[in-house]
This record gives C-alpha cells, structure tokens and sequence, in this order.
C-alpha cells in the first residue's frame, strides 16, 4: 500500500491518537500514583508534624483539628494513588489529590521560591499541571472508569 505524504501523516496521527487515547493518562496516572503513595507511605509510617504547620494552612484547613488533617492527608495519598493506577473514580481522586496538593503548596513551599532543592513549589505545581488533565478529561481508555461508563453509559 502506498501513500502521499499527507495521507501517511494523517494515518500516523491517527495512529498516535488512538494510542494517546489508551496510554496518554494512563502514564500521568502510574507517575502521580508513585508520587502521592510515597507521601501517603512516610506520613503512615511516620510521626505527626502538621501542629507544627497548621498556621500556614489555608482555611477552611487551619481550623479542622490536626489529628483529623493527618488522618485524611494520609489515606488520600495511599487510596488515591491505588485507585489512579485502577482508573477507578479517576476524577474525584484526582480532584482529592490536587486539593491536597494545594495545601501543601501553601502550607510547606510557597515562602521557599521555585527551586526543588530549597524545598520550593516546582514539584507541587508539576504535580498541579498532571492533575489537572485527570480532573477535566477523565482516566484515558485503559481505566475501569473507561469501562465502566462504555457498559453502563453516561
């Protein structure tokens, strides 16, 4: 089979689209899903230290107690990233994470500038940018949610 130029470039963005659609999220799934399980695990592991930075919370979060922040904080980060890596209500965890992200973006990095090695915002507003597609354009086609709402409709 022989094509022109433009038909062999229309059938190879094609081609890309289609994988795009299955494998596009799916990858800013699995690498949030690390990303947000491995805070989950250090705060499920470790001590609470939100008294020490409640302060800088913005509210409504500087009013809920800090035994409660520490609770939800945490089993955001170890369901959220499990049920990223399903796809399974892959909006509403995407949406919970970026919450959080928030949070911490205000309450630990925001005076620290850009710089990761100071502690800066560029990661959690890397994660901001990756969440964000999750949230407004769902999980991609490998994700239950895909299947879930092929078999069951909108």
């Amino acid at each position: 089979m022989t094509c022109n130029a433009k038909t062999c470039a229309a059938r190879g963005l094609g081609l890309l689209d289609e994988l795009g659609s299955w494998l596009g999220m799916l990858g800013l799934r699995l690498l949030l899903a690390y990303e947000f399980w491995q805070s989950g695990v250090e705060k499920f592991r470790g001590d609470n230290w939100f008294g020490e930075i409640q302060a800088q919370f913005p509210f409504p979060f500087s009013v809920v107690p800090v035994d409660v922040s520490w609770f939800l904080s945490t089993w955001t980060e170890l369901i959220g990233p499990v049920m990223l890596v399903l796809g399974l209500g892959t909006r509403f965890w995407a949406f919970s994470l970026l919450i959080l992200d928030v949070v911490a973006w205000q309450a630990v990095h925001a005076g620290n500038g850009y710089n990761v090695c100071d502690n800066g915002f560029k990661l959690p507003l890397m994660y901001l940018m990756m969440l964000i597609p999750l949230v407004l354009s769902g999980p991609g086609k490998l994700s239950i949610d895909h299947w879930l709402r092929q078999r069951y409709g909108r």
